[in-house]
């Protein structure tokens, strides 16, 4: 009977039947969203919560109310322009730092030691400066003190690296004999190693070194804080949204920095009233940086400490209360449901932010991370977490490789050129265009990782981490390897994307596992006792290896390139690096993650 009356109705009849089956689907998503298409789509793209509920607030002083409520995307975005500003500079640094050096007479492996200096003090003072920033007791707050602390640093190299040589001339160094007056593209300079007695300039030399390690140091310093502060200015609602705005923010402005140096600015009258590429670049990067900084620091008031003590007391009191109203009541099943509804609202608040602080106060009932726990830390640690360092050593040393190096190696081993050759010749315009467009190679980097950001999660959740884990470095590894066996223009577009995979995996992947470990409390018993860690104090080790990294790969870089000979063993041995660490991330216990 149905087959017949199917028959019957024909074409128009099954169309009529689609139209009802969508009326009813629209009536039922109705119900769910009564606020309507509009407020749908804020909530998707902008994060704007679609709940005229706040979270309940727990701070009375009106002056800090804005804390205690949900942030829309717009709002993340802007608390996280900082690190937006610190990539852009990030983009400068590896960008044009080497290639500077190069032509102001630096040799290959000079130059890689120079990279060295800034991890060197980075992994004595990060630490410190972490625990000075916990117990900060200024009125604008425990974080943004330190901000704008490390946005100078910042500054100061940002004016350094592009003018050090014009700085060490006014100071004496003797300028080159045979001097031109044909623009260089990399930097102030108009001649380079025009003979072999022309390559002495001291104070250019220090001022230049001097811009690189207050650049790379307070450009790394400055993350902490701003991360720190995310978490403090917002719900715990908003953190996993947040810090995912971070990661994204941070690869956006990679790649708009990266790609600002790909541009030919002397070409354009920008580039002529600041006097070059690389001093057009970095001034633009400046006023971008200032902006950046000066959009996070003014976006939310943070609570001064001796209040912010005040609000736990508080806020402890308060859930004893609550309790104690749970528990007070007559009827059992009412009892049950208070509980309940303590645990999923307000006490998944303070649990959770615990879990922030703990993170960024280190271990010990709450007490700064200090020095000597932090390096007795690294020696006395559960093998499981060993195996997570040293894959991490690896990661970062193979990512090293990638991004300071990575523009020289195209402008020596991908377009021919070379940063010694007289200004005007083949060679050295070669070697120039070879720089900017290395940049736009990394600029794909920048871009890779932001868009691999918003999906790791979920490949983790579908794959299982270990996947994850061993297949980003794989990925990379192989990028590298047929880089430097091809060395072609579109190999440098391509296989940078290798590299956003292997950063993007670099910066989620030791983290998980380290918050796991501790969530789970599975450790081994091996490497002394575990039970006095803290995920503050594991949070420092794992990040410290990049502190370590650096330096390796300034010697192991120089030792590369002097052996081989071309600057390809640099992309050759940062594929080796991560088939390390790929092995070495087989060994990782997983446990059920």
């Amino acid at each position: 009977m149905a087959e017949k009356l199917n028959e019957y109705q024909g074409f128009t009849g099954r169309l009529h039947n689609v139209r009802d089956r969508y009326r009813e689907r629209w009536s039922q998503w109705k119900e769910q969203h009564p606020r309507g298409v509009r407020d749908v789509l804020k909530e998707t793209l902008f994060g704007i919560p679609n709940s005229e509920e706040p979270p309940e607030r727990v701070w009375q002083d009106s002056e800090y109310s804005d804390l205690f409520r949900r942030k829309s995307r717009i709002e993340l975005m802007r608390i996280s322009a900082a690190v937006m500003g610190i990539e852009f500079s990030y983009a400068g640094e590896t960008a044009f730092v080497s290639p500077t050096l190069l032509q102001i007479g630096v040799p290959h492996h000079q130059m890689t030691m120079v990279w060295a200096l800034s991890p060197l003090i980075g992994f004595f003072m990060t630490p410190l400066l972490g625990s000075l920033s916990d117990r900060c007791k200024s009125r604008f707050g425990r974080r943004r003190p330190f901000i704008v602390l490390m946005s100078f640093g910042v500054l100061l190299g940002l004016i350094l690296v592009p003018n050090g040589e014009a700085i060490g001339y006014a100071l004496g160094d003797e300028r080159p004999i045979n001097r031109t007056e044909i623009p260089s593209a990399l930097g102030p300079r108009s001649s380079v190693l025009e003979n072999q007695g022309s390559n002495y300039h001291p104070w250019g030399v220090l001022f230049t070194v001097l811009g690189t390690v207050f650049l790379d140091f307070d450009a790394d310093a400055c993350q902490s804080p701003a991360r720190a502060y995310l978490l403090d200015v917002t719900v715990p609602e908003d953190h996993a949204k947040g810090l995912s705005t971070f990661t994204v923010m941070a690869g956006l402005g990679g790649f708009m920095g990266y790609a600002l140096g790909g541009i030919n600015w002397d070409e354009t009258r920008l580039g002529e009233l600041f006097g070059g590429h690389v001093r057009a670049v970095f001034s633009l990067i400046t006023i971008i940086f200032i902006v950046c900084v000066t959009a996070t620091v003014t976006s939310f008031k943070e609570i001064p400490l001796n209040q912010l003590n005040e609000q736990d007391e508080f806020r402890k009191l308060a859930q004893d209360e609550r309790d104690q109203e749970s528990f007070d009541t007559e009827d059992p099943g009412l009892e049950k449901n208070n509980l309940k509804k303590d645990n999923t609202t307000y006490g998944s608040f303070n649990r959770q932010e615990t879990i922030g602080m703990n993170v960024t106060e280190g271990a010990h009932g709450g007490k700064p991370l200090s020095l000597q726990h932090y390096l007795k830390s690294i020696v006395l640690m559960p093998n499981s977490l060993r195996i997570v360092c040293l894959t991490n050593l690896f990661c970062w040393m193979a990512h090293v490789c990638y991004s300071l190096y990575f523009t020289d190696f195209v402008g020596e081993a991908v377009f021919g050129g070379n940063p010694a050759a007289s200004v005007g010749s083949e060679s050295r315009s070669e070697y120039e265009a070879g720089v900017r467009f290395g940049c736009w190679g990394m600029a794909m980097y920048s871009l890779s990782c932001a868009c691999y950001s918003t999906v790791i999660e979920k490949l983790i959740k579908r794959l299982g981490a270990k996947r994850v884990y061993v297949g980003g470095l794989c990925t990379y590894s192989c990028g590298m390897f047929i880089l430097s066996m091809v060395r072609a223009r579109a190999a440098v577009l391509l296989c940078s994307w290798t590299a956003g995979v292997m950063y993007s995996t670099l910066f989620t992947m030791p983290y998980l596992l380290v918050a796991h470990y501790h969530a789970t409390g599975m450790w081994d018993s091996s490497g002394g006792s575990v039970a006095v860690r803290g995920i503050g104090t594991d949070v420092a080790v794992v990040s410290s290896c990049v502190f370590v990294a650096q330096p390796l790969v300034s010697v192991a870089a120089g030792a590369a390139v002097r052996a081989a000979g071309t600057t390809t063993a640099v992309v050759a041995v940062a594929a080796g690096l991560a088939a390390a660490a790929a092995l070495t991330a087989t060994k990782i216990t997983y446990l059920d993650l």
